[in-house]
């Protein structure tokens, strides 16, 4: 399990943000040969299938220099703009010591201990229980946590969700999750910019104008079937690409979670405090304002997608499992935050047995109590 350090492992994230980037040119001359295929079909519904691949190829090699030149104007913004947009998108803000000392000081012992430059740190005002890390390079890398992260996590836990962040940074995991967020992202909005054409007006227009031609001849009948068959190719190539898209998003393997867990403790030395910290924060997670791609990132996913198949991290379960068998961990099962009950506190009294009120619960005038907890001098009592 060990896995801060892996060379191999951050050549290969490398190397695969190299191979996604070439994707994402890919995927987009893909897009723009199906958009180059309704435009076809849309200027002429009468031509055969033939007529519209080549024409639709045509339109593609006169387009490509200008969507690589678009493709690459993305990447540059999202280069130096991706962190800007996560920031808008989760209202983050940068922290500095005398603002956050507790985080501050755990972050950099952990980044002193291993001689790594310490990424800037910010904070997402949100009551969920999360983290993520960001950035392309060394300037930009950063690490974000929620208000209600650090509100219900001791000292120990945030350590260790700390350590896992740096993890992710250390092994490359993060330039990964950026590169493929800018390409899902690009090919995702080219995608749904031409199904809304399309559904706007695009196929109507075509097929009104080869219904009022149909009686005409024998050859208008065979060029509307090829618009037809034009247009489902178009179609297809879209859903392909945006699948494609999903894909390569997929290629930030799961695994990576679980090396990120293990570099964790590898830091802290404490595998219970990460366990603790993936109890705390299991179910806890969801960003409401946050997209997809933001909650890719962070420490738990937990937007699953159809039957896990695009889950895009492992189980709770599975990393504490894991935690437990290599590095000797302890599991305290779910475990509630400061405020909240677990189901054996609230089990109901079994009928016909009195409750007796202690020194430490509410009873009414009339002796009669509910049997709700209430605060003592030494915490919660039931």
């Amino acid at each position: 399990m060990a896995a801060y350090g892996l060379y191999t492992h951050i050549a290969s994230n490398k190397t695969r943000s190299m191979l996604l980037l070439a994707g994402l040119f890919v995927l987009i001359y893909v897009v723009v040969f199906a958009a180059a295929l309704v435009l076809e079909v849309w200027s002429n519904s009468h031509g055969t299938l033939p007529y519209y691949l080549n024409r639709a190829w045509r339109d593609l090699l006169w387009a490509m220099p200008l969507a690589t030149i678009a493709a690459i104007g993305w990447v540059v913004i999202s280069y130096f703009g991706h962190q800007k947009m996560i920031d808008i998108i989760t209202g983050s803000a940068s922290v500095t010591r005398q603002e956050q000392p507790r985080l501050y000081n755990l972050l950099e012992n952990l980044c002193i201990s291993r001689g790594i430059p310490m990424p800037k740190l910010k904070i997402m005002p949100d009551d969920a229980l999360n983290a993520f890390a960001t950035g392309l390079n060394p300037r930009q890398y950063s690490v974000t946590v929620t208000t209600g992260l650090l509100r219900n996590l001791d000292d120990n836990e945030i350590e260790a969700v700390l350590g896992h962040e740096l993890t992710h940074i250390r092994n490359g995991d993060v330039q990964l999750m950026v590169v493929a967020g800018i390409i899902a992202g690009v090919v995702g909005l080219f995608a749904e910019l031409m199904f809304r054409s399309f559904s706007n007006g695009g196929y109507r227009f075509s097929s009104g104008r080869s219904s009022s031609q149909s009686s005409s001849s024998s050859g208008d009948s065979k060029g509307g079937g090829g618009a037809v068959f034009a247009i489902i190719i178009a179609v297809v190539l879209l859903i392909v690409a945006w699948l494609l898209s999903q894909v390569i998003k997929m290629a930030l393997s799961r695994s990576r979670e679980f090396m990120a867990d293990a570099g964790a403790v590898e830091l802290t030395k404490n595998p219970d405090a990460m366990i603790s910290a993936l109890r705390k924060i299991e179910n806890r997670g969801e960003l409401p304002g946050a997209t997809s791609a933001v909650m890719e990132m962070c420490v738990d996913n937990p937007r699953s997608g159809f039957a896990d198949l695009f889950a895009t991290h492992p189980s709770v379960d599975a990393r504490v499992a894991a935690l437990i068998k290599y590095a000797g961990g302890h599991d305290p099962g779910p475990l509630a935050l400061p405020g909240e009950t677990t189901g054996d506190e609230t089990q109901a009294q079994p009928e016909g047995e009195a409750v007796h009120p202690g020194p430490w619960t509410d009873a009414g005038q009339d002796g009669s109590t509910t049997g709700a907890p209430t605060q003592g001098p030494w915490g919660k009592h039931a």
